[in-house]
């Protein structure tokens, strides 16, 4: 553990990616208590300049809505989705890859075939249309960005059990007498998290940046104050002012370049030969 730590932390971006989505998680945590207001409300003068009037540093929008707030609220509901939209993903996908991996055969055929058919639809314009199907919600959009993200994982798994499966402790485990489930859960699938973590790591950007399109074209939850929503709300006002834009667009970009950055440090950290010293 010690070690692994030690190879994190040796790679200065992954130092840097932490620090910054650490920074995000407690802004987010701390939204209430940073803006106890209702980031809905128009409390400002519309079209407010950044660093004109305390409390709204990073100005207003159209309506006179804080954009500092919204920014600060709208961390939860992107970061709620990239973590809750990745597990969901993980656990579809293992659902198919471990049967296909462990088990081969028909079931590796079919399970495969399933996946090919989700991999050839386009993730972007799948998400869009079963939001849509489902009615635009929070819950639709983590289902739909789910749904969109498994087959990687599917055939991750697939690919490290197929590799795990024919070794000698594995072997030795059959020849004892032990069962299947005891061989999957307890022999294999120890072997192959690594690879998955890293794997979950980098899925969390890109449902970060499945969330921000989906709710750019207004099918987000109507309810909720969210960096996609902030940008598309205001793209019509580019020119007049930049601010509204800007700000929610360095949000989700400092955000998905940390998760990044966290990821490689992570594929660093747990796969030593691909280390890159100094």
């Amino acid at each position: 553990m010690k070690s692994l730590i030690k190879r994190y932390f040796s790679n200065a971006g992954a130092v840097v990616g932490l620090v910054c989505l650490t920074a995000i998680v407690l802004m987010a945590l701390g939204a209430q208590w940073l803006y106890p207001v209702n980031p809905w409300d128009a409390t400002e003068a519309p079209f407010l300049h950044p660093f004109e009037e305390a409390g709204a540093w990073l100005g207003a929008d159209s309506m006179g809505r804080n954009i500092a707030a919204g920014i600060v609220h709208g961390a939860q509901a992107s970061l709620l989705v990239g973590v809750v939209a990745t597990v969901v993903a993980v656990f579809i996908g293992m659902l198919v890859g471990v049967p296909a991996g462990y088990l081969g055969g028909r079931w590796d055929e079919l399970l495969m075939r399933v996946t090919e058919i989700f991999q050839t639809i386009p993730s972007f314009l799948f998400a869009i249309v079963l939001v849509a199907i489902f009615q635009p919600s929070f819950g639709s959009v983590i289902t739909a960005v789910a749904l969109v993200s498994w087959p990687p994982i599917a055939r991750l798994v697939r690919a490290e059990f197929m590799r795990v499966k024919s070794s000698e402790f594995v072997e030795a485990a059959t020849v004892q007498g032990y069962s299947r489930i005891h061989i999957v859960f307890a022999e294999i699938l120890p072997n192959c998290v690594s690879p998955l973590i890293v794997m979950a790591s980098l899925m969390v950007a890109n449902a970060i940046l499945l969330e921000s399109a989906i709710s750019f074209l207004g099918l987000g939850d109507p309810n909720l104050m969210t960096w996609g929503y902030m940008v598309g709300a205001s793209r019509t006002f580019l020119r007049l002012a930049w601010w509204m834009c800007l700000f929610p667009g360095v949000a989700i970009f400092v955000t998905v370049l940390a998760v990044n950055l966290m990821g490689e440090g992570l594929n660093d950290a747990l796969n030593p030969r691909l280390h890159r010293k100094g």
